[in-house]
């Protein structure tokens, strides 16, 4: 028994460090540089007020300060140290569904490392929230290397205690727990509904992204005739009858439905948000989502 604890651990061990070797390349050679411009640069605070001098930006004039002295001051900002990255993942059933190389929860795994890693690189705290329809583990943000091994090795390790998916449950139970403004990205395939009004609450503090990681098979069923299926999230055996084109429309209209609901969603409350699906580069996706930001 000992034995097979010790091999277990040793395999997650070498998950985790694969998961590092790879995920690190990405953030300190293409993420590090685009995370610290799309981030780094919106955290201003206010620092001192000094004389105007040649080439300083019109726009930074303090005109109470110019009109008390009757010379013009200009105020100086710096960058905010210190910000915080909050990884809220879907660890519900669903994100266990992959016909290709990889799951879900695997791609979910490298981009929150990626991303961690970007933070880490920029000296930033960096918590995760992992969630079905409860909060499953909930680690609140540190810096440091260790850290964020710990932060992977959760991410892979972790067996959720139920398979269903409550996101606006996730967002409310964070608003309550991380008062300080924060960037937030929110990982799931976002195969549910209400959390518009969360979502809109929670963006008008923080800063909200939404990846949303799908699978070229969900978004419309093959013609297989009768086929045995199990529903991820309640875990329910049910007969499905593919060769009917009713059946595969209204699959196909019932997951489009949920799409345009996430789009939306972060749309009108001002979050953003980009689509991944598991045989595409994330990579690509994220760069190009951060040279846009």
């Amino acid at each position: 028994m000992t034995r097979l604890k010790t091999m277990d651990t040793k395999e997650l061990l070498k998950k985790v460090r694969k998961i590092e070797i790879k995920t690190r390349r990405l953030s300190d050679h293409m993420f590090g540089g685009e995370y610290h411009s799309t981030f780094k640069g919106r955290g201003m605070t206010f620092s001192e007020v000094r004389q105007y001098q040649f080439g300083d930006d019109v726009r930074s004039i303090d005109w109470n300060v110019t009109a008390r002295y009757n010379e013009p001051y200009i105020k100086v900002f710096e960058e905010e140290r210190e910000l915080t990255l909050m990884l809220i993942v879907d660890i519900s059933g669903s994100e266990f569904f992959g016909t290709d190389s990889q799951f879900k929860n695997e791609i979910v795994t490298e981009i929150a490392a990626t991303l961690a890693f970007s933070a880490l690189q920029n000296n930033d705290k960096i918590g995760l929230i992992l969630f079905s329809d409860e909060i499953e583990l909930f680690i609140p943000p540190k810096k440091g290397k260790s850290h964020v091994l710990r932060i992977i090795r959760e991410l892979i390790e972790h067996k959720p205690q139920s398979n269903k998916t409550d996101i606006a449950m996730a967002l409310k139970y964070f608003s309550n727990v991380i008062k300080k403004k924060a960037i937030v990205f929110v990982l799931s395939d976002f195969i549910s509904d209400n959390y518009r009004d969360t979502l809109k609450i929670v963006s008008n503090k923080h800063d909200v992204t939404g990846i949303r990681i799908f699978d070229k098979q969900e978004e419309q069923i093959p013609n297989l005739g009768m086929v045995q299926m199990q529903d991820q999230e309640t875990g329910e055996m049910v007969l499905v009858n593919t060769s009917s084109k009713g059946v595969r429309n209204h699959y196909k209209a019932h997951y489009l439905e949920k799409v345009g609901y996430f789009k939306e969603s972060f749309q009108k409350s001002g979050a953003g948000s980009l689509s991944c699906r598991v045989d595409e580069s994330y990579v690509k996706k994220l760069l190009g989502y951060f040279k846009m930001r």
